[in-house]
């Protein structure tokens, strides 16, 4: 009886998980749509004024986030299709929003109108610049981590779980 609920309540809750990664990948494929609007919004506003320049950076910020929604769109469908989810994702997320913002608040520092100096913070970028430094040296350790455990499954040397025979 007890082995009956449980297989009912895991089979409840693998629907109920099927049902957010339906929400979830149909939110960022909204999302996605939105931000190229905002993108093509952005480039038709920069020639309209005829400062391309600045609008050429501001969009540049906004692909950032595409980028990052593309990311994300893939790591759904990795999710779907294998049940797996790398944790590179969130590292390739993070530093791509740091690039994002090495960018775009440089534009906003310049087109505010302000006294640069008052507006630049040095150790504001130094950190941003740090983190990203950090970020880059974990996003090598992982992926060259992984890329040793994919050689290993592929070489076929990796020990079965009983740990007496090689996998082939």
């Amino acid at each position: 009886m007890i082995a009956s609920f449980e297989d009912r309540l895991l089979s409840a809750l693998r629907a109920f998980n099927h049902i957010l990664h339906a929400l979830l990948a149909i939110a960022l494929v909204l999302a996605s749509i939105m931000v190229m609007w905002e993108f093509s919004v952005a480039v038709f506003h920069s020639v309209e004024v005829n400062n391309l320049a600045h609008g050429f950076l501001q969009a540049l910020g906004t692909l950032f986030i595409v980028w990052t929604l593309s990311s994300l769109i893939s790591a759904e469908i990795n999710y779907v299709q294998t049940g797996v989810f790398h944790v590179v994702v969130f590292i390739e997320v993070a530093m791509i929003t740091l690039l994002r913002q090495l960018i775009v608040e440089p534009v906003r520092t310049a087109t505010a109108g302000q006294n640069v100096e008052q507006l630049f913070n040095p150790w504001h970028y130094g950190l941003l610049l740090a983190s990203l430094l950090v970020i880059g040296i974990l996003h090598k350790l992982v992926t060259s981590s992984e890329k040793k455990n994919q050689e290993q499954d592929v070489s076929g040397t990796r020990l079965s779980s009983t740990g007496n025979r090689p996998l082939l």
